[in-house]
């Protein structure tokens, strides 16, 4: 079987699981359109005006005032000082000058955080202080928010369950609903990364089966049992499958419900296995905005 054909076979199959979770009572009749952020041109210099057919003159420079006092032979004063009577050796005695000290910038590493978090993310439910559809250009700022921890990990794992994930354009076989959507785990990829992109996970091939013993897959199956809400970002890679991502940054989604895990072959080369999750949006929550260029397939 080719892999578009699999791939259609995937997603047909994920569609329809999704459906017997019975999402149609949460989407709303008009959905709202996101609002794009504009951005901000540079400012352009002012041309003359065009009531004047003649061009503003610069200032012209004060000339410079002859002072006898430079002549050859003679100390060179400042103009400042002209006409006063200046004590030379009163001004060369200035003391010892004071230390000053100098404190050093620390650089932020890599997954070091540039400003202090006001609340734990280790925490279920919503993190005080941040509405549903917040927006942040970053991943990095939604670490800082507390909403989703990782920077680059797209689960953040806890005791009872996991705590939030990112949702940022995921395997091609994944379906995107907005209310409900199908996750695919962590794991089975080369740490090394390839040659182009070197520790990178997510451009590694799969090289092995995943598993529930992965520690991020086995938060989220724990999700399952506990029913823990998830917090959940959606990323601007996305936007080419589902009209539900954002058309650029991270934006909080709200909390869902990982209501299904199991495990299937994957949409790979080597037919590795990969740990699957069905997330379902909680109610009472704002509605999702949709973007304006999105594949809903």
């Amino acid at each position: 079987m080719s892999y578009a054909k699999e791939r259609e076979q995937n997603i047909a199959r994920n569609k329809a699981l999704l459906d017997v979770l019975g999402i149609a009572p949460l989407k709303p009749k008009i959905e709202p359109k996101e609002n794009l952020r504009k951005k901000v041109a540079a400012k352009k210099r002012k041309s003359p005006s065009p009531e004047s057919d003649e061009l503003e003159e610069p200032p012209k420079k004060a000339s410079r005032l002859a002072d006898d006092s430079n002549e050859p032979g003679r100390a060179r004063r400042s103009s400042r000082l002209a006409g006063k009577t200046v004590d030379y050796k009163q001004e060369q005695d200035r003391g010892v000058p004071e230390l000053i000290t100098i404190k050093r910038v620390q650089k932020v590493k890599v997954g070091q955080l540039k400003s202090k978090r006001t609340y734990d993310p280790h925490r279920y439910g919503h993190i005080p202080d941040i509405e549903v559809g917040t927006w942040w250009a970053t991943r990095e700022d939604c670490s800082t928010a507390s909403v989703h921890a990782p920077w680059v990990s797209g689960i953040a794992p806890g005791p009872n369950g996991a705590y939030s994930i990112a949702l940022s354009g995921g395997y091609d076989d994944d379906v995107d609903d907005g209310y409900a959507f199908t996750f695919t785990g962590s794991g089975g990829r080369d740490l090394k990364g390839t040659k182009t992109a070197p520790k990178n996970l997510r451009t590694a091939p799969q090289s092995s089966d995943q598993t529930f013993e992965d520690r991020n897959n086995a938060a989220l199956q724990k999700s399952v049992d506990t029913q823990k809400p998830v917090r959940v970002i959606r990323g601007f890679k996305g936007k080419a499958r589902s009209k539900y991502a954002p058309s650029e940054g991270y934006r909080y989604d709200g909390l869902y419900l990982v209501k299904k895990a199991w495990i299937e072959k994957g949409l790979n080369k080597g037919g590795f296995l990969v740990c699957k999750f069905a997330f379902v949006r909680m109610p009472g929550q704002e509605d999702i905005p949709v973007n304006d260029g999105g594949d809903d397939e």
